[in-house]
């Protein structure tokens, strides 16, 4: 900012007087009667006297102005304001740029007049008029004020006539037109000379260029990338150099600390530097502000510390992102572990925030795990919730296999007493890493039924669905599941969570303990059924289920059963759902035939294992962007639908569904949501059109096409190198296809690459119908072009086309292949020559921390995923085998993400060079 100049006997003895009389009134009224006779005289003054000097009119000005701030409304005195612009003395420019600033909007008429008046003052020569005009456009930066200046406030910035205070305002006014409208940066040669102002000699121009140039990278880094090397050098010589050095910009004995702040925020939006010499630099730049944390403290007062810390923690948080320099990565850790200590609450906050992040690094995890017991401490006794809140997070991103039970522990037992405003998060929290780490499967089934008895009114669905599909899913822990849960029923106080659980995995498994007398079928029905009462309608559709259920396995307890689904509270309930259930399962429960019963009510087949984990999605949206990653997490889902245990309803449903699918008579684009007519309808608009040949690289069914007339879908099975394919074509309208064709054809060279049997079709489609057509494919060797789809009918006497791709790849014949480390690496150096490898660097054009979707793509394009392979376990390794005709071809990825930069690095290696090529280029449009 502009020093502005002192200004002697002119103290607007009018004004005091009226602000003494403001200060005295005794009540509202009277300070209201005051104003309006105030403004009365100030309006006949602007009327009637048409020789009001400058000083008039600034003292009245100053008056219109404090009455404003005192909460009133001005209707009046703008122009005079405007008019006090082109006075030459600087306390009338002054009061006349504060008036504007703060009473007049970017809308406003005289704004013309004002910008004219600012353009003026602009091409002054008086630095101080420069100043002035300058803070007024930065107060109001409407975007008429960012195109009426867009041309002169950047010369202003770079001429080399222009005085260094004058320099400091236009680069923030600038920044703050810059954010108004982007547009008024120029390019070009521009670019250059903003960022070598990073050099300029007066510490102030530097501090505030810093600012602008820091704004102006995140929008455009690629251009902007020069100045990396600029920053470097002058961090340098900022933490060389002794405090004395800079004398004006020393702050309580530390050099230049906001600048110092400013540079390191402007280079954590680059990767680590690529030129050997400014990365050697910057490595000793962050080694000497590490050093500098370790020395006394050269002044006791607490602005001391403040300014040392915050250099001291920005450098930590560059060091984090570059994540390139294992040596400086364990150095911060070791430095923020002391912190963890320390007195000061929010240095504890941020210690344990920055190592949150540390811990998601292969190079400091184990050295961030070192401070286990201070964390588990700080959980224990910290007053502040915020900081307790973190030693949580910290707790999750550090644990791993080697101490995943005993955090798990630590954090069940704070859960009994955690603040109400953290529990659900822990809860979520302890469901993953028990689910992540657990080598026993009853320890994790204990952990989920401790958290539902602990904290049930903050378990949610996704928590208890889990525990449900893995029980399910595992033959060895179903009778223990069983029996723990029956024995947590008879608690006196027992949360409805529990109550859906048990009546679950019971209804399910409750014969794997029957043979105990103390858990006989009749024990198990009263002990469910004693709850039934406190249970909401939801619950008690579960039990109902159950009870059906029961029937199956113990049939001597039948006729009791029966009498509960009699009763008027549910044949006759007035809520629906209970009361259908209750009429049907009393239904199905006098059949005859034990055959038919058993089959509708037979155990839940084992649920299919998936990428995607609806607890770490829950976990990421209650608190987005403070969730730290839990290093190679593998997230699985479980099914919603899957878990009503709705008995007769779901099993039926997964019969005929599984017939369905059998018959190939299903909405295979059933992912898209509900129906119509049965088949999905996502395009939105009535004359859209769906074309979905990329998202089959990844997946195998789904909807390939879909207009206004006709739906094509796809489900795609392959076995070595054979594959068939069934296309489905759907009849949207309520008139008949007439003349329907459907040929695949392929180009010549493909067609000696696969060999294709299609077979024909109906060619009438009657409205709302839907019919299949199987095409079967042998893969004779790679091939990199994908067979024409061409479709004629006539709907309505007009002739209608569709042409489409077939969606069949290469990478459909596919088979997983599992293997340890040892095999895949040695795999990977044989597979070295430069002939066999693919490889390209990419900017991610989704958010890369989603992993489960990075993971899902992967498996769905055919790969085996390999856990655990990767030293980094960020990193993404998979390998699969292609089969055809003539040979096998086995191929090799990893996927490298840099979620600094936002980029990742793809290699595939394979036995054909073609492959490995062709691989990344599909692959790479996916992440």
């Amino acid at each position: 900012m502009a020093k502005m100049p002192a200004v002697r006997g002119d103290g607007m003895r009018g004004l005091a007087v009226f602000i003494s009389d403001i200060r005295n009134c005794k009540s509202k009224e009277a300070e209201v009667k005051r104003i309006n006779k105030e403004l009365a005289n100030i309006r006949n003054k602007f009327k009637g006297d048409k020789t009001l000097d400058g000083y008039q009119k600034k003292k009245y000005v100053c008056k219109l102005l404090f009455i404003f701030l005192l909460g009133h409304d001005i209707d009046f005195g703008q122009i005079e304001a405007v008019n006090l612009l082109s006075s030459n003395k600087y306390t009338e420019k002054q009061i006349g740029y504060l008036f504007i600033s703060v009473l007049i909007s970017g809308s406003s008429e005289l704004i013309q007049l004002i910008n004219q008046s600012i353009k003026n003052d602009l091409n002054s020569r008086n630095p101080v008029h420069v100043s002035l005009a300058l803070q007024c456009i930065a107060n109001i930066g409407s975007k008429d004020m960012a195109e009426a200046f867009g041309v002169e406030i950047p010369k202003l910035l770079v001429s080399g006539d222009t005085l260094d205070v004058v320099k400091q305002s236009a680069a923030l006014c600038l920044l703050r037109l810059f954010r108004t409208d982007p547009a008024v940066i120029p390019s070009g040669e521009w670019t250059t000379r903003i960022i070598h102002l990073l050099n300029d000699h007066h510490m102030g121009v530097v501090t505030a260029a810093a600012s602008l140039i820091d704004a102006l990278v995140k929008k455009n880094p690629d251009e902007y990338k020069g100045c990396v090397s600029l920053a470097v050098s002058r961090l340098s010589r900022i933490v060389t150099s002794s405090y004395t050095d800079f004398q004006d910009y020393t702050y309580y004995f530390v050099p230049a600390p906001w600048l110092s702040v400013k540079i390191l925020r402007l280079l954590q939006n680059y990767p680590p530097p690529e030129d050997p010499g400014v990365r050697s630099r910057l490595t000793e730049c962050l080694e000497t502000i590490l050093n500098k944390a370790g020395e006394p403290l050269k002044s006791k007062k607490v602005q001391h510390s403040n300014a040392k810390n915050a250099v001291l923690f920005e450098a930590i948080s560059l060091i984090i992102h570059n994540d390139s320099e294992p040596n400086l990565l364990v150095r911060a850790c070791n430095q923020l572990g002391q912190f963890l200590s320390h007195r000061e609450t929010n240095l504890r906050y941020l210690a344990l925030e920055s190592m949150c992040i540390l811990a998601t690094s292969e190079f400091s995890h184990e050295a961030v795990k070192k401070h286990q017991e201070t964390v588990i401490s700080a959980l224990k006794t910290e007053r502040d919730v915020s900081v307790r809140q973190r030693a949580v997070d910290l707790l999750y991103a550090m644990c791993d296999r080697t101490n995943s039970e005993e955090i798990v522990l630590e954090m069940l037992s704070y859960l009994e007493t955690a603040d109400y405003s953290i529990r659900e998060e822990m809860v979520l929290k302890v469901a993953v890493l028990a689910e992540k780490y657990a080598t026993d499967y009853k320890w994790y089934v204990d952990v989920i039924l401790n958290l539902i008895r602990l904290a049930g009114d903050y378990v949610s669905e996704e928590v208890w669905y889990r525990v449900i599909q893995i029980v399910i899913n595992r033959d060895d822990v179903q009778g223990y599941a069983a029996k723990t849960v029956f024995e947590a029923l008879q608690a006196q106080a027992c949360h409805e969570n529990m109550v859906k659980v048990g009546g679950y995995i019971l209804g399910e498994f409750g014969n794997l303990i029957a043979g105990d007398s103390r858990s006989s079928p009749s024990v198990q029905l009263h002990l469910l059924h004693s709850k039934y009462h406190l249970c909401s309608p939801i619950t008690r559709a579960l039990l109902l289920s159950t009870y059906v259920k029961f029937i199956n396995l113990f049939p001597e307890i039948k006729q009791q059963i029966q009498d509960i689904f009699v009763a008027d509270s549910n044949l006759k309930s007035a809520d629906v759902e209970l009361q259908q259930r209750a009429s049907e399962y009393l239904a199905l429960s006098k059949i005859t035939s034990l055959d038919v019963l058993a089959t509708v009510l037979e155990e839940m087949p084992p649920f299919p294992e998936k990428e995607s984990s609806g607890i770490l999605n829950l976990l990421q949206k209650k608190r987005p962007g403070r969730v730290p990653e839990n290093a190679g997490i593998l997230n699985k889902s479980l099914d919603k639908e899957k878990t009503t245990n709705g008995g007769l309803a779901t099993t039926a449903a997964n019969n005929s569904a599984a017939a369905a699918l059998d018959e190939g008579l299903i909405n295979i684009g059933g992912d898209s949501g509900p129906t119509t007519n049965g088949y999905g309808a996502e395009n939105g608009g009535e004359n859209a059109v769906t074309n979905n040949i990329q998202k089959f690289f990844c997946k195998n069914n789904g909807v390939l096409f879909e207009n206004s007339y006709i739906q094509i879908g796809v489900k795609t099975e392959c076995r070595s190198n054979l594959a068939r394919l069934a296309l489905f074509y759907g009849n949207k309208t309520n008139l008949p296809f007439l003349n329907f064709v459907s040929h695949v054809s392929c180009s010549p060279e493909l067609s000696t690459q696969i060999m294709l049997q299609v077979k024909d079709v109906e060619s009438t489609i009657e409205a709302g119908a839907q019919f299949q057509q199987m095409v079967n494919i042998e893969c004779v060797t790679d091939f990199y072009d994908q067979p024409d789809l061409a479709i004629t009918f006539t709907y309505n006497g007009e002739l209608q086309t569709v042409n489409a791709k077939l969606p069949l790849s290469v990478n459909k014949f596919i088979e997983p292949a599992e293997m340890n480390a040892e095999a895949f690496f040695t795999r990977w150096k044989n597979l070295s020559l430069p002939q066999q490898e693919a490889q390209k660097i990419f900017k991610a054009a989704f958010p890369m921390e989603n992993t489960t979707a990075a993971k899902t793509k992967l498996i769905g394009y055919g790969f085996q995923l390999l856990e655990s392979i990767d030293p980094n376990p960020e990193n993404y390794v998979c390998a699969g085998i292609i089969h055809t005709r003539t040979l096998q071809i086995g191929v090799l990825l990893r996927l490298e993400p840099n979620n600094q930069a936002q980029m990742y690095r793809l290699t595939v290696r394979s036995s054909k060079d073609a492959v490995s090529q062709n691989i990344v280029e599909v692959l790479s449009q996916f992440f």
